[in-house]
């Protein structure tokens, strides 16, 4: 009777490992770290590395351009070029002169011209 007994759980062993296999395979197919899920993530790690490596070169720019502006051995002149090119800066006794191409528009000081009134 007790051989019985032992042939009794077999089935029962096959039918939870078939069961535990159709389950992780299900979890490598589509649950959180399925094949699609891995890489989606590759991906987005590419676009980050791409993203960075650009960041890193305009980081470098920056870094450089507050170095030309710290350097006042130079004279100063990185920082008399930002003065003139960005907030339209002159030296003294200089005359500034304005070259406007033909068909430019004009911005208006005064805004645009008020509407003129037709219910007289």
């Amino acid at each position: 009777m007790a051989g019985t007994t032992g042939k009794r759980w077999v089935p029962v062993l096959l039918l939870l490992l078939a069961a535990l296999l159709v389950f992780l395979q299900s979890m490598l197919w589509s649950g959180e770290g399925s094949r699609e899920a891995v890489s989606e993530l590759q991906q987005q790690v590419e676009r980050q590395t791409h993203d960075n490596a650009s960041r890193e070169q305009r980081n470098a720019a920056l870094s450089a351009e507050v170095a030309d502006l710290k350097n006042l051995a130079s004279g100063g002149e990185a920082v008399e070029e930002r003065a003139r090119s960005e907030l339209g800066m002159i030296k003294p006794g200089e005359v500034f002169y304005r070259v406007v191409e033909p068909g430019a528009v004009e911005p208006s000081a005064s805004g645009p011209a008020p509407a003129e009134d037709d219910a007289r």
